[in-house]
């Protein structure tokens, strides 16, 4: 499992769109070998990143609540509490 992908589930409040896209973007960088898409790359890439972050925001909607929260908290969530 990719350490950067973080637990989406549970987060109060939910998780973001821009926070469900991220994690399907690092999940398609992992799978995939690519970090940065090319030219003949970047259509099929950016169409599999949408692909997940809709079936992940699914899920996320179809899951019971969790009874604890994350232990981690999301990389966007981490900046945005800095000065």
């Amino acid at each position: 499992m990719c350490r950067n992908i973080t637990i989406l589930r549970g987060l109060e409040p939910a998780a973001t769109p821009e926070e469900i896209e991220a994690g399907a973007r690092q999940y398609v960088r992992k799978i995939s070998g690519i970090r940065q898409p090319s030219a003949a790359t970047e259509e099929v890439f950016e169409r599999a990143v949408a692909t997940i972050a809709v079936a992940t925001a699914e899920l996320l909607d179809e899951l019971p609540p969790r009874k604890q929260p994350p232990t981690t908290v999301p990389p966007m969530r981490r900046h945005a509490g800095r000065p």
